[in-house]
């Protein structure tokens, strides 16, 4: 079983809060959760975030996987460490793919 750390949305119509949820990655979006981690309002001014972090690193090191948002979210919160600087990507054309059909012969 693939367990994805991920954001479920509460509140009402045009009032977004979220959950931060342990849950199986095929579950649906607002499914059955194996465990709720903390808490997440982007409406209030500053962002309200509350989340447990020993469990959090509790699920991490088990495996959990989270989603980009929550990676974000987890990073400001001190539970994930800082993003390492990016290194220098691969340049867009360096695939055979890219080049025209008559230069890859």
């Amino acid at each position: 079983m693939a367990v994805r750390i991920r954001l479920t949305r509460v509140g009402a119509t045009k009032q977004p809060s979220y959950r931060l949820v342990v849950t199986d990655s095929r579950a649906a979006r607002d499914g059955r959760a194996i465990e709720t981690i903390g808490h997440y309002n982007p409406r209030t001014e500053p962002v309200e975030l509350s989340v447990d972090a020993d469990a959090a690193r509790k699920w991490l090191a088990q495996g959990a996987r989270p989603s980009d948002t929550v990676a974000r979210l987890l990073r400001n919160a001190g539970v994930l460490p800082a993003a390492a600087p990016a290194t220098a990507a691969a340049p867009a054309n360096s695939t055979a793919k890219s080049a025209p059909k008559s230069a890859r012969k």
